[in-house]
């Protein structure tokens, strides 16, 4: 096939004068073909006429051709739209054959012109196919090999997308309608899925494209499922809403979202409720900038808010979601005011006077450290920004008459082994007792509650974008402990029902969100590993591409996470939020609680602090000893000092 690059090779001028010379050699040879195939015998050389007409004929053809841009066409980009340009231009050309046959008197039967037309029109129009088809087979062996799976509307369009492709090759379809079984659709074979694990091994598939954007998740779980055993790589083509709305085209592929893994469709959300505390209100989110105060304000703003204060102690967390805010009202049109705040939870005279000043009606307190390491490594101010940013924030609602108060808590707060849930559950205990003190006022005061819930997809501590950066380069992946599980939620569907939770509250609720079944980590890795074409390394598997390693429990960690303190647990009116029953302090006791503890933060007394959140009803049962990093050095300093003072 080497002379055909020869031809590839050539520029866009000579291309054209070979078709011409090609075109004229094959009129010659229409003609003549024509002649014997009539009259069994070529035409006489010596009469001149039929010479005469052969050559008008020819000229006229070629001019016919290239007014009807036969030569402007590139043959790597031919279409069946070709043939409708050579059958004109063949037409045209047989009607110049006839006359000039009649004009010039020459004795050529009049038949003659019908089977050159014949002639004429299938060597120009299937010579210049076959080079197109001669063309795409050179290049296939450069191209990936891919399987579509879906042969509907979305399978159609990618498949017609990637034929101009220089980088994927589609080998079929694949569907589950069994109606489809051995049909053929834009050239293509439908086979059953059963028959993916097949055709990957016979044409050597390196990417299977899944087209079924309208697919609940749950779907796509059970296709991937089924699918995730193979050696080819699983890629998705965008939503049909994103495709249909512009935001996206169909053959922008993307690595299948991890939501697609858990499989849980997540619950329209209900209006009355995700509007009850934001339409027309001034709205306030601490931690703004952060994974879940961020999409919070995102939802507020399309809610019809009055007003949006975005609080965060991160210039730069405050700065991109302020950004992205404005963009968006910008772009939507929407009418609200955004209000960037910089300042720290722990600072009580700050968030009393914002809420007083922009008369705040509904507080939704993210900002917390989360972190379970650096929380251990740095306990002083863990208990600073979780346990009393808290108590500050819901002082300062209640002085500033906010209506609603929402804490966005956490499941590690539950029988926490850490100080990052130990703090938060100590938020939880200031918060229910505000709740308390506000019932017993005369006047409607403010009402508190917090939500709880499991890990978020693709937060700053996801471990998703971390296992995804180690399979890109390479491995290993790392993961605490094979056993190790976790609930998991998208970061949007945990906003809505946080917002929606604190719509249904009465006042010190402690509204626990359905996180589905709990996922295991390492089956988590195993599937990003095998869904990105690669196969995990192991014992049963040393030719493996990636391997998983486990690194060991990080200090407070657990291997598995509960939502409930308690068995009392009752339904709301949402499906996918309950409500449990707690035991709480009364606001004397935990303000007494709270004032030893702040004293011991000040003299930075880690086993004071050690010992008061122990004593506290938080159910504390440390894994590891206490783990700040000041206190270890401080201990250390303090050793040395004295080894020196006994050896001199």
């Amino acid at each position: 096939m080497d002379w055909l690059n020869v031809v590839w090779d050539l520029s866009r001028f000579n291309k054209r004068v070979v078709s011409v010379i090609c075109d004229i050699i094959f009129i010659a040879v229409s003609f003549y073909g024509a002649y014997w195939t009539r009259l069994g015998s070529a035409p006489p050389f010596h009469v001149e006429s039929i010479h005469y007409v052969l050559i008008v004929s020819t000229i006229i053809t070629v001019m016919v051709f290239r007014y009807l841009g036969l030569y402007r066409a590139v043959l790597r980009y031919l279409t069946f739209h070709i043939l409708a340009v050579v059958c004109g231009g063949t037409i045209i050309s047989a009607v110049s054959l006839a006359f000039f046959a009649f004009y010039f008197d020459a004795p050529i039967p009049r038949s003659v012109p019908i089977i050159y037309a014949a002639f004429l029109c299938i060597s120009c129009g299937g010579v210049r196919l076959s080079v197109r088809s001669l063309f795409n087979q050179s290049c296939q062996s450069a191209k990936v090999p891919v399987l579509i799976y879906g042969a509907g509307t979305a399978g159609r369009q990618l498949a017609v997308a990637l034929r101009s492709s220089d980088t994927h090759k589609v080998v079929a379809f694949i569907d589950e309608d069994r109606t489809l079984r051995s049909t053929v659709i834009l050239g293509l074979n439908v086979h059953l899925a059963d028959d993916a694990a097949r055709l990957t091994e016979k044409y050597g598939v390196k990417q299977i494209l899944l087209a079924v954007p309208s697919a609940s998740r749950a779907k796509r779980k059970q296709i991937i499922d089924s699918l995730v055993h193979l050696s080819a790589e699983v890629l998705t083509v965008p939503n049909m809403k994103d495709i249909v709305e512009g935001r996206a085209k169909i053959d922008e592929l993307k690595d299948v979202d991890i939501d697609d893994l858990l499989g849980r469709d997540p619950v329209e959300p209900q209006k009355a409720l995700m509007e009850k505390n934001i339409r027309d209100k001034v709205v306030m989110v601490t931690g703004a900038g952060g994974s879940i105060g961020s999409e919070l304000c995102r939802q507020i703003v399309k809610l019809g808010a009055k007003k949006l204060i975005l609080f965060d102690v991160s210039e730069f967390a405050l700065y991109n979601i302020d950004r992205e805010l404005r963009a968006t009202i910008l772009e939507e049109s929407i009418q609200v005011e955004v209000v960037p705040l910089i300042g720290s939870v722990q600072r009580i005279n700050r968030l009393s006077v914002i809420m007083k000043s922009f008369c705040v009606q509904t507080v939704y307190h993210a900002a917390a450290y989360k972190h379970v390491p650096l929380v251990e490594f740095n306990v002083v101010e863990g208990v600073r920004n979780n346990v009393f940013g808290t108590y500050y924030a819901a002082k300062a609602a209640s002085d500033a008459g906010v209506e609603s108060f929402v804490l966005i808590s956490t499941d590690k707060a539950v029988r926490p082994t850490n100080v990052m849930g130990t703090t938060k559950r100590m938020a939880e205990l200031a918060l229910q007792a505000m709740a308390e003190s506000e019932k017993a006022k005369e006047k409607k005061g403010t009402t508190f509650s917090m939500v709880r819930f499991g890990n978020v997809l693709g937060s700053s501590g996801s471990v998703i974008p971390l296992f995804k950066k180690q399979i890109e380069k390479g491995g290993p992946v790392t993961v605490t402990h094979p056993d190790i599980i976790r609930y998991f939620m998208t970061i949007p569907e945990a906003a809505q029902l946080v917002i929606q939770a604190g719509a249904m509250a009465r006042g010190g609720d402690v509204f626990v969100l359905d996180m589905g079944e709990p996922v295991k980590i390492v089956d988590l890795a195993q599937n990003l590993i095998k869904l990105s074409g690669l196969e995990v390394k192991d014992e049963r598997n040393l030719d493996g591409d990636i391997e998983i390693q486990y690194s060991g429990l990080r200090p407070g960690e657990k291997l598995y996470e509960e939502l409930l303190i308690g068995s009392e647990v009752e339904l709301t009116e949402h499906e996918r939020i309950m409500t449990a029953n707690e035991r709480f302090l009364p606001l004397r006791e935990c303000q007494e609680l709270l004032g030893e503890l702040d004293s011991a933060c000040h003299n930075f007394d880690h086993e004071e602090i050690r010992r008061i959140l122990l004593s506290a009803p938080t159910d504390f049962s440390p894994t590891d000893g206490i783990g700040d990093l000041v206190w270890k050095q401080s201990a250390k300093s303090q050793k040395i000092v004295r080894l020196k003072k006994s050896a001199s």
